[in-house]
């Protein structure tokens, strides 16, 4: 069964891979075979890293930790340098950088041999690449690609993909002749030895390189990275062959993109949820099984205990599927509240903090309610008061967050909402003027563009309470008879104008666009920051 599911790592074959690691760790485990549990563990949490359910990869690659602590010294460590690899991939993609870096060195202590260093080093010069950390990343990955080990037939996909990145560096750092050659060959090299998810981030950087020299053939490498990565069910990097096509603006089909990447990245929860569903039943189906027979086993002898149990137990998954059911709700209604052309373009920051969110506050407390019905005296009064109370607070959170999330209100007393929204960023040292806006004609304005424009004006307060360190910021509404106009100016320390987009405000220009109106950004370093957005009042 390994020997099946390892076959298909190698193809790809990700899904059915998964599946079987998972019953081959049910196999193990009657064997009480720790190091087969460890390893098993580890691949379907790279699997689920492939699918980006990175939260629930973490959950996978920890369950391997004690199987990992109990093997002899060099397969401990092994083992153990592995999962704090896996742990660092995962929050690299969840952008927490530090961290991402502090078990990648965890890896590298736990390393027994070079061979075992190399991917943790490897990935740490990645992690200095998205930092802009170029030269970091050219030093650390020359001494590794220098190591004789590299040459080894079986070390293959690693040497490609550390001279992509190591050619990426070197185009960041303007060798642009030395990092094209190392980034084609590494390309070569993939496609020769088939790795197809590795591809995908060569098809991205040469589309990188390409953007400035040759338009035509980064559509092209963009276009290769795009359907890659939706047969590999990669998000993360269709969203970013994506971007790269509409940044070139070089087809008649950049408005298509558009509408694709709005369309793709408003479903990205969705798509992930459903490989997180899936990968949990599959663990749930595979421990259901495995309870059921260990059920059987001992029926006899506890026959009435059980009953008690699967009677609560029935009681706590009711609820969960209850809060569940309410969550959902929610998310609905949050869809729905949205305008036709809004649902084009992405909520992801929003989805991804109110998923955080549940996931913080509500899924150890589930988590907790379980242990607690399976392993107390239920039959018992102040068990069962204590039961109620812990359900009763859960319930609470997941009110909690329904208020957090409400719909924008679009009618009489939106200019309320507005200023009640700016106020909530005024501090002792920062002062929000807002002027005119009650000149505006708001009862002419569609509702569309209302929640348009709420939502740019609270990503300009959000990016400006983590940028830009200002204490007077001055918002100015006017309009004449075709458009509205909103004049941002703050005091803040700025910043390069061609970092703009990456510090956070793609979503914000994404809006603007959608509803066929205008942006132009006025910032350089220490002279602050403005913004001047112009839309139509009909579209």
């Amino acid at each position: 069964m390994r020997d099946r599911a390892d076959e298909n790592y190698q193809k790809e074959n990700f899904n059915t891979a998964f599946y079987e690691f998972n019953k081959s760790k049910a196999l193990f485990e009657t064997l009480k075979d720790s190091a087969n549990i460890s390893y098993v563990l580890i691949q379907m949490a790279s699997i689920q890293q492939v699918n980006g359910d990175y939260y629930g990869s973490k959950e996978t690659v920890t369950e391997a930790l004690p199987y990992a602590k109990s093997l002899p010294h060099i397969k401990k460590k092994d083992h153990i340098s592995c999962i704090n690899n896996t742990l660092g991939i995962a929050d690299k993609e969840l952008s927490l950088y530090d961290d991402a870096i502090f078990y990648y060195k965890e890896s590298v202590k736990e390393s027994e041999s070079p061979e075992g260093e190399q991917a943790p080093l490897s990935n740490i010069a990645a992690v200095y690449i998205h930092q802009k950390k170029y030269n970091e990343a050219i030093k650390l990955l020359e001494s590794i690609l220098d190591e004789k080990f590299i040459k080894d037939k079986s070390k293959e996909r690693s040497k490609a993909r550390m001279q992509d990145n190591l050619g990426y560096a070197y185009f960041n750092t303007g060798m642009d002749e030395k990092g094209f050659h190392l980034m084609d060959n590494a390309l070569q090299l993939k496609n020769e030895i088939k790795d197809g998810y590795g591809s995908i981030e060569s098809y991205l950087h040469l589309a990188d390189y390409y953007s400035k020299k040759d338009i035509k053939k980064s559509d092209e490498n963009a276009l290769l990275a795009y359907k890659t990565a939706t047969k590999l069910n990669s998000v993360d990097e269709r969203l970013e062959a994506l971007q790269i096509l509409i940044s070139n603006d070089n087809s008649s089909n950049t408005t298509h993109y558009v509408q694709r990447y709005f369309t793709l990245n408003d479903s990205i929860i969705k798509v992930r949820n459903n490989f997180k569903n899936k990968f949990a039943k599959i663990k749930y189906d595979s421990k259901k099984e495995k309870d059921e027979n260990e059920k059987l086993r001992l029926e006899k002898a506890e026959n009435q205990l059980s009953l008690d149990r699967a009677k609560y137990m029935r009681i706590v998954f009711v609820i969960v599927f209850f809060f569940l059911v309410v969550l959902i709700a929610i998310l609905i209604r949050y869809y729905k509240n949205k305008n036709k052309a809004i649902e084009l373009k992405t909520s992801y920051d929003t989805e991804t903090r109110i998923a955080k969110k549940i996931h913080d506050e509500l899924a150890n407390d589930v988590f907790q309610v379980i242990a607690f019905a399976e392993s107390q005296p239920l039959s018992t009064e102040n068990t069962k008061e204590n039961l109620l109370q812990k359900l009763d607070d859960i319930y609470g959170r997941v009110r909690g967050i329904s208020r957090e999330n409400n719909s924008i209100d679009t009618g009489v007393n939106f200019t309320h909402s507005i200023k009640e929204m700016l106020s909530a960023y005024n501090t002792r040292e920062r002062n929000i003027m807002v002027t005119n806006i009650e000149q505006i004609n708001w009862e002419a304005i569609d509702e569309m563009k209302k929640i348009t424009i709420s939502r740019i004006l609270q990503e300009l307060m959000v990016n400006m309470k983590k940028h830009s360190e200002a204490n007077l910021v001055v918002i100015k509404f006017d309009s004449d008879l075709k458009s509205i106009f909103i004049n941002y100016t703050d005091n803040g320390k700025g910043c390069e104008k061609n970092t703009i987009i990456k510090n956070g405000l793609q979503n914000m220009a994404n809006r603007i666009l959608a509803v066929n109106g205008s942006i132009d950004i006025d910032t350089e370093p220490n002279k602050g920051f403005k913004v001047k957005i112009a839309m139509p009042e009909q579209t």
